[in-house]
């Protein structure tokens, strides 16, 4: 008994190091469950807003860098950014009251225009949000590099890399938790870049004339060398490609789930705390940078360049300076969260309609997509090693995609109230909202893509449409495996069954044959069918085993997680009553969890307490030829489950299920 011991000492070691790192396992019978993992506003802004906010690190520096030696421009680049991150913002508000179930772009575009536009929002989606967590860690590695000696700064991508794996230990431990972790850096950030930019205004008012005169004078001399229209093509340009200011709008729509109630008014009011904040940032650090001149210098960005500025001659300014953009960039790893909160639950979403994997919709036992938070940190890391850490690289990457789903999403919500035309008696006031935000999101995107596409855009078009492709080809396998399983249930639903029902109890010294199930199907009948013909008169007892399994799409709230255990129930209760007329006595075990195989297993082992002559039957897909993608396709749950149940000496016993495909 001594190694068993030592066996359980080590095991028990290694379980409370794993919780220690990622967190202890949600207990999903708490009635405050969902209260608690939820979002208020001021966190929800923590979390998903910070991306919205952070873009300001490096969007207006985009877009001022690109008029070149026409800075007087900045001004009205300036207001036309914060009215345009208003207009978005308010177009998504009303997304989120007519989707308070979030799901942002891919659901607005499968529902509204279909699942093929849905599929091309989605994969541009996530491919957008692995973009996010990259340009995030590496603007904030530039960031906080920008006080560090040029010798130092090949250590930038292994830094980045690092940051990336911190982010995702962070995210499985769970999403309230990593945002409560970095609640501090976003209040740091919020409170210094509003002194910097309050008194870079106020202590600069002497420069309101002279800057008006400036205007006046460069927009003369414009007109005089490259006329109305050079000037508006060199605007629109810049306020195109300072487009990255708008990349996190969409993520409040996009999380909704995690709100708490009531979540449409929750997300909205997260929506006003995040578009204020970045058109107020945005919009006045366009007027900085023209108030004091703001020029580019080597190794460092124009916002810090801007805080050096501005609070050299204070005490300690050189301090205060450096708390300033470290704050920045370190926001800028908060803002990495989006992607990380959002992205997995857009692949799980994607997952349900068989766009994916299905594996990416279930949960870990802290509540979160792992799956989905393991391929976004990798594609991250392979990302920053690409292009070596490079935002001017990343940038361009970045803001084609985001621009792909605003358009699908704002011509979704457009088609929505031209049909609700003669229902809502303001339809035309919010139809106006979505075609003005169609025609900015068009705009820029098509001016990015053609502006940029040498330079990288090609890239993300490249690995977006492979992400399309992939979907196809998966959505394609799933559903000839649907055919498939449905020829089952067509035979074998209403399988005829004669004679009166078993009602004797179960006998628990009798043979006992323990099945696994998911619900009432022909799978499940067939299963049933292939054990009795395959051991005739060996069994008294039919056990069914059942696990409710939570996944991201009944993981909404306690409604349901009721409604899906009720129908696991029920079906249960069909696979009794039909073992029963085959002249079987039967009954049912269930469990609830996010884990099939953990379940299922502790559920044979307290049945086989009970039942000493018991076997455990489940079924497994089986393919005519067998592929290397199918075990990434179907889970290898029967095999799993019998590896620990024979390790723990109960008897197991896989019987095959042949699709023809």
């Amino acid at each position: 008994m001594a190694p068993d011991k030592k066996d359980n000492g080590s095991g028990n070691l290694y379980q409370k190091f794993r919780f220690l790192i990622f967190g202890a396992p949600k207990q999903l019978k708490d009635a405050n469950l969902f209260h608690k993992m939820s979002l208020i506003p001021i966190l929800a802004w923590v979390g998903l807003g910070a991306d919205g906010l952070s873009s300001s690190a490096y969007g207006p520096e985009e877009a001022f860098r690109a008029l070149g030696q026409h800075t007087y421009l900045a001004i009205m680049l300036g207001l036309l950014t914060a009215l345009t991150v208003f207009i978005i913002s308010y177009a998504y508000s009303r997304i989120i009251e007519h989707f308070p179930h979030g799901g942002g772009g891919y659901i607005v575009a499968t529902h509204m225009l279909g699942e093929k536009a849905g599929v091309v929002s989605g994969s541009a989606l996530l491919v957008d949000y692995v973009l996010t967590i990259t340009v995030s860690i590496a603007a904030c590695v530039d960031a906080m590099f920008s006080y560090i000696p040029q010798g130092y700064h090949h250590y930038k991508v292994p830094f980045a890399c690092f940051l990336a794996v911190f982010l995702i230990v962070l995210n499985i431990r769970g999403v309230k938790e990593s945002i409560a972790v970095m609640a501090p850096i976003f209040a740091t950030f919020v409170v210094t870049h509003i002194v910097m930019l309050l008194y870079g205004v106020f202590m600069h008012t002497d420069r309101f004339v002279p800057l008006a005169h400036e205007f006046k004078t460069g927009l003369h001399h414009d007109l005089s060398t490259i006329g109305i229209f050079g000037i508006l093509l060199l605007f629109l340009r810049a306020y195109s490609l300072g487009g990255g200011t708008y990349t996190g709008i969409e993520a409040v729509s996009n999380g909704l789930q995690i709100m708490r109630e009531p979540r449409v008014q929750t997300g909205k009011r997260t929506m006003v705390y995040m578009a204020t904040s970045l058109a107020f940032t945005a919009g006045v650090l366009f007027f900085c940078y023209s108030l004091i001149g703001i020029t580019p210098v080597e190794g460092k960005t124009l916002n810090a360049v801007l805080a050096d500025g501005l609070f050299a001659k204070w005490p300690m300014g050189n301090v205060i300076a450096f708390i300033t953009i470290f704050s920045e960039g370190a926001l800028l790893l908060v803002a990495a969260q989006t992607g990380f909160v959002d992205g997995p639950r857009v692949m799980s979403n994607m997952a349900v309609d068989s766009w994916f994997p299905h594996r990416f919709a279930a949960l870990s036992v802290r509540l979160t997509m792992r799956n989905g938070i393991m391929l976004m940190g990798s594609a991250t890391i392979a990302l920053l090693l690409y292009t070596k850490g490079s935002v001017d690289a990343l940038i361009v990457m970045y803001s084609i995609n985001v621009f792909v789903t605003f358009s699908l999403s704002q011509l979704g919500m457009s088609r929505f109230f031209i049909q609700r035309r003669k229902e809502d008696p303001k339809w035309l006031q919010h139809l106006s909202i979505h075609l003005l935000g169609l025609a900015i999101c068009a705009t820029i995107l098509v001016i990015t893509t053609v502006e940029k596409f040498a330079e990288g855009g090609w890239l993300t078009l490249l690995i977006t449409s492979v992400v399309i492709a992939l979907c196809y080809i998966v959505k394609g396998h799933y559903l000839k495996v649907r055919a498939g399983v449905n020829q089952l249930d067509e035979m074998l639903l209403d399988f005829p069954s004669s004679g009166l029902p078993n009602t004797d109890a179960t006998d628990h010294n009798a043979a006992t044959a323990i099945q696994l199930v998911s619900g009432y199907s022909g799978f499940g009948v067939h299963t049933l069918l292939t054990l009795l013909t395959t051991f005739p008169k060996t069994y008294k007892n039919v056990i069914f085993v059942s696990v409710a399994v939570i996944d991201s799409g009944s993981f909404k709230g306690a409604e349901e997680v009721a409604a899906l255990e009720q129908s696991v129930q029920e079906g249960l209760e069909k696979y009794v009553g039909l073992a029963r007329k085959l002249g079987f006595a039967a009954d049912y075990r269930m469990a609830v969890g996010t884990d099939v195989v953990e379940s299922a297993t502790e559920l044979c082992q307290q049945l086989a307490e009970v039942y000493p002559r018991s076997t455990v039957f489940t079924g497994q897909l089986t393919f005519r030829l067998e592929k290397f993608y199918h075990r990434l396709l179907h889970n290898e749950t029967a095999f799993a489950i019998q590896r620990r149940l024979q390790w723990n000496g109960l008897t197991t016993v896989i019987l095959p299920i042949r699709v023809n495909i």
